[in-house]
């Protein structure tokens, strides 16, 4: 599956139906109908065995859902009310192209549905005061406009409950970079769709899972349910390189390979793990990084505040040994992320290098 594909697919989280049965579909067509399960939360888990009997149990892991905005209510005008669901910065929303629902496909007798065309707005700058042009307009002060001419036909085309996702269609942007929406973290599915094609040495296990953005409540059952020795995550990560930001701010570099943390506000990487991420990297010419500022989580990272925040996968049974490689991406959970192909590369080819080995 292309990786522009999978980033215009829309599954927010809670509603990963579609990124979900795309994804079932190409692990059983690969691994076997057999070797691959959807659990009640959502995740799907599909398992490549090894013949070694002591081989250690590895689960990689990446989360399908992407950030976005759900219809709570609308206004007596017709225009739909929404509220967030993930960490978005509203400055990034307005005058933005939506999809109000899902655009489903033709099958086993159903009609086709398509999403409706939206757009989310704001008060006109005209109308505003100059207190009011100095200040974020919360998400609560904007809406989404479809067209509609009162509130029972919003809400009759797009009930309460209704997911909003980013209209970007994936394009080429400058030299080997991808512009897309929700590249955190369908890169991650990419590559471990790639993965499954991998001649492991180790019994693994590929967990997709979902509602990371909500706190990582997928996970936290995956985890639990494979109790794995070895957990890695393939995530999509802020990059903050951009401009002229200080030094000290830039979190990683587009350009310059995969990004392994050593430790973020949801998990801390186990030393020798690490250690032997950086070793297997520069042994094997991959191009890396260490990914330099305490930023973000991860796919087994519950969504506590920071203070409370910690991995899932480190809690769950036995206590696995955690690893993050992370493909750098700026403007992350916005419209419009642009990440680079020879980082996601380099995330695949780390990531087979330590399943291979």
């Amino acid at each position: 599956m292309e990786l522009s594909r999978l980033c215009e697919m829309q599954g927010i989280s809670g509603r990963e139906e579609l990124v979900r049965m795309a994804i079932f579909r190409e692990c059983a067509e690969v691994l076997g109908e057999e070797n691959v399960k959807i659990d009640r939360v959502g995740n799907v888990i599909a398992h490549k065995a090894c013949a070694k009997a002591d081989a250690p149990r590895v689960m990689v892991a990446a989360h399908m859902d992407e950030v976005g905005l759900m219809v709570i209510n609308a206004a007596d005008d017709g225009l739909l009310q929404v509220r967030n669901i993930g960490g978005i910065d509203p400055r990034v929303l307005v005058s933005k192209r939506v999809k109000v629902g899902y655009d489903v496909p033709a099958r086993d007798g159903k009609p086709a549905q398509e999403a409706l065309s939206g757009v989310i707005g704001a008060m006109a700058i005209h109308l505003q005061s100059a207190a009011d042009r100095k200040n974020v307009l919360p998400i609560e002060n904007l809406y989404v406009d479809i067209g509609a001419k009162d509130k029972d036909e919003a809400l009759a085309k797009a009930p309460e409950g209704t997911p909003v996702t980013f209209d970007t269609p994936s394009s080429p942007i400058g030299d080997g970079c991808l512009l897309c929406k929700a590249g955190d973290d369908r890169v991650g599915c990419y590559n471990l769709l790639r993965l499954l094609h991998a001649e492991v040495t180790c019994d693994t296990w590929f967990a997709f899972t979902c509602q990371e953005e909500v706190g990582s409540r997928g996970a936290y059952g995956a985890a639990f349910r494979i109790q794995p020795d070895v957990a890695l995550i393939l995530e999509g990560t802020t990059a903050n390189d951009a401009g002229d930001p200080d030094e000290t701010q830039k979190v990683c570099r587009l350009g310059k390979g995969v990004a392994v943390s050593f430790m973020d506000k949801a998990s801390m990487a186990q030393p020798e793990l690490f250690a032997e991420m950086m070793k297997l990297a520069e042994g094997s010419g991959i191009a890396h990084q260490v990914k330099m500022a305490v930023a973000g989580g991860n796919a087994l990272g519950i969504g506590f505040p920071t203070s409370r925040r910690h991995s899932l996968a480190q809690g769950a049974g036995c206590g696995p040994k955690v690893c993050v490689l992370s493909v750098p991406c700026r403007y992350i959970h916005s419209p419009s992320t642009v990440l680079c192909l020879e980082d996601v590369e380099a995330q695949y080819l780390l990531a087979k290098a330590y399943l291979t080995r």
